[in-house]
């Protein structure tokens, strides 16, 4: 089994969000699956210019990092979303990567994979940047097990650390057995049924060239 864990943080694994994800990737591992760091600030994805290609070809018709990790992606049986909330939000390079996936959202290109949010603060409001993720993952076509966000103590240190450190790594369990079990999560099949049923996904037809369903 094998996890992607693609973090947004400017620090990479340096800052909270690092050390917070380490401890999920503690989880991952106990169950004997392999994972793979990918750092968003060690590569270069540029934001979406909405010209429409990926939906008619399935291929971003920008040339830089961005199709090495759809492939990542697409390769891996499940993923982490980890971002540090930056003015309610994720940051700036997640936001980037989350416009590129347009259009493996269009052909819900992730159906049948599962994954869970990493989120950390300076202040708190960690809940709604959780939701956003998490809301992603399912416009993807994956299946959301949990996440986890705290506001910081201070550098990579947060308030009640064994507990935190302890969720977390079950975080990181949960997501593997729950790809083992092929868990059912009927809250969000409702939604993943609806969005599937809206028929404005024109890159759905474009799934052999997107490597899913060809």
């Amino acid at each position: 089994m094998n996890i992607l864990a693609i973090i947004a943080s400017p620090r990479g694994m340096k800052g909270n969000t690092g050390r917070l994800l380490e401890e999920v990737l503690v989880g991952v591992k106990e169950t004997g699956a392999e994972t793979e760091i990918l750092s968003l600030s060690s590569v270069k994805v540029q934001p979406c210019v909405g010209c429409d290609h990926c939906h008619k070809t399935g291929i971003c018709i920008i040339k830089d990092d961005y199709e090495g990790i759809k492939a990542k992606l697409l390769a891996s049986d499940g993923f982490i979303l980890a971002s540090p909330n930056y003015i309610f939000s994720v940051t700036a390079q997640m936001k980037a990567f989350f416009d590129r996936c347009n259009g493996l959202i269009h052909c819900m290109a992730l159906e049948g994979k599962y994954a869970a949010v990493v989120e950390t603060s300076g202040g708190g409001e960690d809940a709604d940047v959780i939701s956003y993720m998490e809301r992603v993952v399912n416009t993807l076509g994956a299946t959301s097990v949990g996440g986890i966000g705290s506001p910081m103590a201070g550098i990579r240190t947060f308030p009640e650390e064994a507990n935190l450190y302890g969720k977390a790594r079950a975080l990181g369990c949960e997501l593997c057995h729950c790809i083992r079990e092929k868990r059912q999560f009927p809250e969000q099949d409702q939604f993943l049924d609806a969005f599937r049923s809206m028929d404005i996904r024109p890159g759905r037809i474009h799934e052999g060239v997107l490597g899913v369903r060809a």
